[in-house]
């Protein structure tokens, strides 16, 4: 299978949409945000990142077609990456070599994520990148309705 990571289109968006409201993947992700909710703020919310000159954000494609997104973000000293993969697309290793390219791409360390402590995949998917496990916290999680253990990582 071949895995590129393209500049995000205009058609990218509502496969994006699909992924980002898929209770399935709210729930093992958790921690959400108005615009999961919310076609008008998912809307504005992607059209301020795109335009951002301080997010990398990349389109992860599968043998060609759009499975989800790959970003890194924040001020040089907290950077973050995070990724979404669509559900039906899970445990097939794209996530891994999606995330192993968008870090390649990105010269910043540290580089930070964070994913709640029963998201094994997850946590396996940035230790399998060489992030390490360096914390721990509590935040609530608005896609299950209460606080979850949230695992900190970084990568030097």
């Amino acid at each position: 299978m071949e895995i590129e990571l393209r500049e995000t289109e205009d058609s990218d968006l509502g496969v994006f949409w699909l992924q980002l409201t898929d209770p399935g993947l709210l729930h093992m992700a958790a921690i959400t945000r108005k615009y999961h909710y919310d076609r008008g703020h998912f809307d504005a919310h992607w059209a301020r990142v795109r335009h951002d000159p301080e997010v990398t954000l990349r389109t992860v494609l599968a043998d060609g077609v759009v499975v989800g997104h790959a970003a890194v973000f924040g001020p040089p000293e907290e950077r973050e990456v995070t990724y979404v993969i669509g559900r039906e697309h899970w445990g097939r290793g794209i996530a891994t070599r999606a995330l192993a390219e968008l870090i390649r791409l990105e010269d910043t360390r540290p580089l930070h994520a964070g994913a709640v402590a029963d998201n094994a995949g997850s946590i396996r998917v940035l230790e399998k990148c060489g992030f390490t496990v360096t914390g721990r916290e509590r935040e609530f999680a608005r896609a299950r309705g209460e606080e979850v253990d949230v695992v900190l990582l970084t990568l030097s």
